[in-house]
């Protein structure tokens, strides 16, 4: 066999053993929040404080979320800046997005909401039909990780037309909102801790309530105290979970380094 051969193979399998996204452990979610939490005012701070429009905002944060997921597609493992940035653009992004077909396309927080969990059902329909497996803390190839990155999209799509769902439309308000889901992601806590129950479904059940809940506690920070809100602006509570997200991700970075032993997900 050819150096040529044995090389390509060696290649191959490295690729094949190296992950690419991060292990599930509780700074997992305080990142994961924080973005969130980043993704609705930093979206209102274009859209409407700076007056960008919901499709202005889009094209700006898609475009760049596509450059950094062509980033973090080319260095093939599992490096938290390029993954943090490129999770924080997405979020940024669905929250316009969501915008856009709730309020300019005039669908609605309950038709949007509806079409967004469609969308993502399919997504991971089709991830599970190819690798017979929707795992988040183990991705190893090009194909499965678009699968994860659309499917995160989506999510951070739907939770903010959730979260508006839930404090507009069933009328419980951003506060009442946010204490809601802080109870049922406390149950699915719980669930992960003293049962059996499957740790990637539990995953998926947080993921997408984080993103409401990230939705509304952001709302009640900027919106007036009229629509019962606190009022802090869009461009303060953005800059304050900025820095939240860049110390949580140095933190990470600092674990990384270091090999800290992690839990896994099941």
């Amino acid at each position: 066999m050819s150096n040529t051969n044995l090389s390509s193979q060696a290649i191959d399998l490295t690729d094949t053993l190296i992950n690419r996204v991060p292990h599930i452990i509780l700074l997992y979610w305080v990142i994961k929040i924080a973005s969130t939490t980043l993704g609705e005012t930093g979206a209102d701070m274009f859209s409407m404080t700076y007056n960008l429009g919901y499709g202005t905002t889009i094209l700006i944060f898609m475009g760049l979320f596509l450059v950094l997921l062509g980033a973090k597609l080319a260095i093939r493992r599992y490096e938290p800046i390029t993954y943090w940035l490129t999770f924080t653009a997405s979020a940024i992004a669905g929250t316009a997005i969501s915008d856009f077909i709730d309020r300019t396309l005039g669908l609605g927080y309950m038709a949007g909401s509806a079409l967004l969990v469609i969308l993502l059902l399919v997504v991971l329909l089709a991830w599970y039909w190819r690798e017979k497996s929707i795992n988040v803390e183990y991705v190893s190839n090009t194909p499965v990780e678009v699968f994860y990155w659309l499917a995160f999209l989506i999510a951070n799509t739907l939770g903010t037309a959730a979260g508006d769902f839930v404090a507009d439309d069933l009328g419980l308000g951003f506060a009442a909102s946010a204490a809601l889901i802080s109870g049922i992601l406390l149950l699915i806590a719980l669930l992960h801790l003293y049962t059996k129950v499957s740790g990637t479904l539990l995953f998926w059940l947080a993921f997408v309530l984080t993103r409401p809940f990230g939705a509304t506690f952001g709302d009640w920070l900027t919106k007036s105290h009229d629509k019962g809100g606190l009022d802090l602006g869009t461009i303060g509570s953005s800059a304050f979970f900025a820095i939240v997200l860049i110390v949580a991700v140095y933190r990470e970075t600092q674990m990384e380094k270091t090999g800290k032993p992690i839990a896994e997900l099941d």
